[in-house]
């Protein structure tokens, strides 16, 4: 359990410290809002998100998995596989799981003014993609535990999963931008950055397009897949209309706060 910890962690602050390296040397945009402001904001979250976790699944959602196998719970383990070949389905089938996490999380208003913390950030760079609201946090835990067992996920799937997730996340929200020659294939298999920043654009049809963290295959399976922008990549104007000025969209106390309050001059977002 401890190699588990330290080998998630080292991932998470390797992958974290290479694109935090990389943005800095070579940015693809500039931010208006104070680089250090939006830092406090969106580390401190991780922080916060961090203690929900381990609040709610102490030992992780690896216990869940043991469970699961105990009891012979869940989908895969209807049809004996070999354990690569299970290993690879469960991990490939919870990305999936949080495709349609992150629909639902814009679909439905109640969570979409939870959510929207993470999509008012002016500017996208590695630690957006960890921006996430305390209470997303442990929703998203609570539906990946129910996943597991419906499942039958096996523990080292969940250990390959969370990397994979963690290091997608804070990749494909990195202000880079890859060479088109390398961009257009790759993003075949996976989200790039290209194509995840569609899905930060104040325009709402594309905002409510591209929800995939790792595979790009669930938005061209679901319908979701915008290839561009409509103002182009360089046009593309990021965050929510809304939330516009720096007093809205930055500060520990007001990210907080976003999913408690009305929207500045009660304006109030489209989701669909």
């Amino acid at each position: 359990m401890q190699s588990e910890t330290w080998l998630r962690m080292g991932s998470f602050i390797g992958v974290l410290a290479i694109m935090m390296i990389w943005e800095a040397f070579i940015p693809n945009r500039t931010s208006a809002v104070a680089t250090r402001k939006r830092w406090l904001s969106n580390f401190f979250l991780v922080f916060c998100g961090a203690v929900i976790g381990r609040l709610l699944v102490p030992a992780g959602l690896a216990v869940v998995a043991v469970f699961a196998a105990k009891q012979h719970v869940g989908l895969l383990h209807l049809v004996p596989l070999p354990e690569w070949l299970l290993i690879a389905l469960a991990v490939i089938l919870l990305d999936c799981v949080i495709y349609w996490q992150h629909r639902l999380f814009h679909k439905l208003p109640l969570l979409w003014r939870i959510h929207k913390v993470h999509h008012a950030d002016p500017h996208l760079d590695a630690s957006t993609g960890l921006r996430f609201h305390p209470i997303e946090i442990g929703l998203s835990l609570l539906i990946k535990a129910l996943a597991i067992l419906l499942l039958g996920v096996p523990a080292a799937a969940i250990l390959l999963f969370e990397i994979i997730l963690n290091a997608s996340a804070i990749f494909n929200h990195s202000n880079i931008k890859l060479p088109d020659w390398l961009e257009w294939p790759l993003r075949k298999l996976i989200v790039t950055q290209a194509m995840h920043r569609i899905h930060h654009s104040k325009v709402v049809q594309e905002t409510n397009s591209n929800y995939g963290f790792c595979l790009s295959i669930w938005d061209r399976l679901f319908g979701s897949y915008s290839p561009n922008a409509k103002a182009g990549d360089d046009g593309l104007v990021l965050g929510l209309d809304e939330y516009h000025s720096e007093a809205s969209n930055t500060g520990i106390a007001t990210v907080l706060l976003i999913p408690f309050r009305k929207t500045p001059d009660n304006k109030q977002t489209k989701t669909v």
